[in-house]
Parts: C-alpha cells; structure tokens; sequence
C-alpha cells in the first residue's frame, strides 16, 4: 500500500515538468484561435461585399460594369487568400495539439521522443508562419481596394 503512494506521488511530480512544457504549445494554441477569429471575420466581410456586388454587377453596363467586374475579381482573390490562411493556421493548430500530446505521451513513457517534438513543433510554426505570410497578401489585397484611385486624383474640374 505504502509502496503504490509512493508510487503515485512519483508520477505526480515527475508530471510537473511536462506540464511546464505544454504550457507554451497552449498559450500558442490560444494565440492561433485569436488569429483564426480576425481571419474569420475579415473573410465573413469579404463574402457580404462580394453578395451585395453580386446584383450590381448584374444591373451595370460600360466603364462601371468594368469597375465592378474588377472589384469582383478582387473580391475573390482575398477569399482564397484568406481561406489558404485559416488552412495553414488550422494546420498550425492540429500540430500544437498534437504536439502536447506526444510531450504527455513521451513524459508517461518515459521515452526519449526529442526530435519528433522539434519536429512538430518547426512544421508548426512553419505553417503558422505561412498562414501570416497569407493574411499579410490579403490585407495588401484590401489596401489595394480602399486605395483612391489615380483617376480621381488627376481628375481636373471641367471648365
């Protein structure tokens, strides 16, 4: 009986420094849900404008069909963009989890599993970093819509 507590009691605290360990892959896990929630709501904007173009595109002709149609394309570009970018951070995440995971299973076990730990751990900051690289083209995408145009800029009052 004596010899199972302390038993116990040795699982329990050798357990301590593989907790210490998880803790950074679920702060990061709490870090890629924030990134997921911004990607979410500028892709949940996107769609709206791209539904509310849809009709005018439908009911313009000439220069302004062009304009929209263009704006459309856009539209669609930063969709796809953003899409790609909430995959990578998906991927990021399912990584980290299953990082903490094989940090508790390797800590229980007793087993030496360092190099598939740094492993998870490059391939998911290597998809988290690509999912940036993707959010950062997306907002060039948007800075490229809310630019003003140069044809306003040179746009001279008619006498």
């Amino acid at each position: 009986m004596i010899e199972s507590s302390l038993q116990d009691t040795y699982v329990v605290l050798g357990l301590g420094p593989v907790i210490e360990l998880a803790l950074a892959p679920v702060f990061l896990l709490v870090a890629i849900g924030s990134f997921l929630n911004v990607c979410a709501g500028r892709l949940a904007r996107v769609v709206d404008r791209a539904r509310k173009l849809e009709p005018l595109v439908l009911q313009a002709r000439g220069t302004e069909h062009d304009l929209l149609v263009e704006e459309a394309r856009l539209l669609d570009k930063r969709i796809g963009t953003i899409n790609r970018a909430i995959l990578m951070a998906v991927i990021a995440a399912i990584l980290t989890v299953g990082l903490v995971f094989v940090l508790f299973g390797a800590g229980l076990a007793g087993l030496d599993l360092g190099d598939l730990i740094a492993l998870m751990f490059m391939a998911g900051v290597a998809a988290l970093g690509s999912s940036f690289a993707l959010f950062l083209i997306e907002t060039r995408l948007a800075i490229r819509m809310v630019r003003v145009p140069r044809r306003i800029l040179t746009h001279e009052e008619e006498a």
